[in-house]
């Protein structure tokens, strides 16, 4: 289920911000009213995605690699578990697997652009300090407002803070915003989540808008000192080229949390819209900073939004999103938590310029035993050896090849009790360009000897598939019970197809689902 953001916004007008100490910020975390022993009970949570301890998340916000570590920070409310009050969450780790909760990053400024929520922003290292840009709402006039639904006026404006220690726990902010409106004489339906990068001697930064009646887009500005910003153009919009595919046109959609950077011998465009996370990818005129696309996509076709990336310490592309709840509000209240960060994701670009994504290596030391089916010639024996396959306490992976031949075929994983099917993805070569994942269609564009590569993540109420790296599905799932079920695979087709099936159980990254 996606949260529209113009929803999220009207709702936070009135939300009280904690005090700052001064410009300086070191906010301990709160936790919800949930007991921790009621929260690390319960069979729901995830065990190896990174979350936190208590309460709600959503985006992602300026992942870094920085002094040998990750950082993660994230949009928070340290109120409970639901959307309001945005703060900025903070964890670190080594490895992008284990994570150790730190103090909140970034707290709402009582008067200052910021008052009514510190909202998605992106990281940049100058001198070797790390700056954090993000974007500020507070209540405003309407004639001065960038969101505004016809009850509330919001002004979103791009402001910065500046880390004053190697650990990045304490952060100084600007009293006013870098960007504090958009460009003259612009009618937008949104203003905010920027992104900035350094090319040469100049800092570029995209701001994620919708321009009144035409649709989403993504502004480009320039700096040669982080402070003072210069707008360029418009970087790219909807349906530019020909090269994005979107739904029926919406005057009020607005393009979030665009990020652009090189990837192989091209540029990579991402944002956010309508509940679903796009790519496009293809050529920079560097001169005049004009992107030309020429491929388009999405990134994942499920419960997956709000997508940013990092270099890791090797200068891989990692691609991270947020993983919304699919369950009503009242529920994940109740529980005291909602939402979860993805796998990190590697992104690398075919031969053919369309994107491709896999979970990064890094995850594949949390594997444990292995179950390994050892096809054979008697269709019988094999299906013995698929039905024995268990994911117990729904906390594993598997990785599934299958031939495509002139036959169909089925993978599906349900409750290793039966009577529940989880999730469902078919090859039919009738329709050899794509697969069906619950029924729903995602294109896989294989070469004619190509096999069929399946991989999922099965972590308590998330499961993250991945098609020949190509589609990718992240679904929620909500197993009945108190205590974490087991999974099972179910196989339709004949077992000959398959090349090779294997399970492992993964080690959960905390004791007690609370630390990370």
């Amino acid at each position: 289920m996606f949260v529209n953001r113009r929803s999220f916004l009207s709702g936070i007008v009135g939300a009280a911000g904690l005090s700052a100490l001064g410009s300086s910020i070191r906010v301990a975390p709160v936790l919800a009213s949930t007991s921790p022993t009621g929260l690390a009970a319960d069979p729901r949570r995830p065990q190896f995605h990174l979350l936190p301890a208590a309460n709600w998340m959503n985006d992602p916000n300026a992942p870094i690699f920085f002094n040998d570590r990750y950082h993660m920070f994230y949009q928070y409310n340290p109120d409970g578990a639901f959307w309001g009050d945005m703060h900025w969450g903070h964890a670190v780790s080594t490895d992008m697997v284990h994570w150790q909760h730190l103090p909140v990053a970034l707290a709402p400024t009582p008067g200052g652009p910021d008052a009514d929520g510190c909202f998605t922003g992106t990281a940049a290292v100058l001198d070797g300090k790390v700056t954090i840009f993000y974007t500020g709402v507070r209540s405003a006039p309407e004639e001065q407002a960038t969101s505004k639904d016809g009850s509330h006026s919001l002004l979103e404006t791009q402001c910065l803070a500046s880390a004053e220690d190697s650990e990045l726990k304490v952060w100084t902010k600007l009293p006013a915003p870098v960007i504090a409106a958009p460009p003259a004489g612009m009618q937008v339906n949104g203003f905010r989540d920027p992104s900035p990068w350094r090319q040469g001697n100049t800092w570029y930064m995209t701001i994620g808008t919708g321009i009144a009646n035409r649709g989403g887009a993504v502004l480009l500005y320039k700096s040669k000192d982080l402070r003072n910003w210069e707008y360029m153009h418009v970087l790219a919009r909807r349906n530019q080229n020909g090269a994005t595919t979107l739904d029926a046109f919406d005057p009020w959609e607005v393009w979030e949390c665009p990020e652009f950077f090189a990837l192989g011998d091209r540029h990579v465009l991402i944002y956010s819209t309508a509940g679903k996370g796009y790519w496009q990818s293809g050529r920079l005129d560097s001169e005049i900073m004009r992107f030309h696309p020429e491929q388009a996509g999405i990134l994942d076709y499920g419960s997956y939004y709000a997508a940013k990336t990092q270099l890791d310490k090797s200068g891989n592309r990692i691609l991270w999103g947020w993983i919304p709840e699919a369950r009503p509000v009242e529920e994940h209240k109740a529980a005291g938590w909602a939402g979860l960060m993805s796998l990190p994701r590697v992104l690398t670009l075919g031969t053919d310029g369309r994107l491709r994504s896999r979970v990064a290596a890094e995850v594949n030391q949390l594997r444990g035993r292995e179950q390994a089916v050892a096809i054979g010639a008697e269709e019988s024996g094999n299906l013995r050896q698929i039905n024995a396959l268990r994911i117990e306490d729904c906390c594993g992976e598997i990785v599934c090849t299958a031939k495509r031949t002139h036959e169909p075929f089925e993978f599906a994983l349900e409750s290793a009790g039966g009577g529940t099917q989880w999730i469902r993805v078919k090859y039919d070569p009738l329709q050899p360009g794509q697969v069906t994942i619950d029924a729903r269609p995602a294109p896989v564009l294989l070469g004619e000897n190509d096999d069929l590569e399946l991989h999922l993540y099965i972590d308590s109420s998330v499961i993250e598939v991945f098609v020949n790296q190509q589609a990718a599905w992240t679904k929620r799932v909500y197993p009945s019970g108190n205590t974490p079920q087991a999974m099972r695979v179910q196989w339709t087709g004949k077992t000959a197809n398959i090349v090779s099936l294997s399970a492992w159980q993964m080690t959960p990254i905390s004791a007690n689902r609370l630390s990370a």
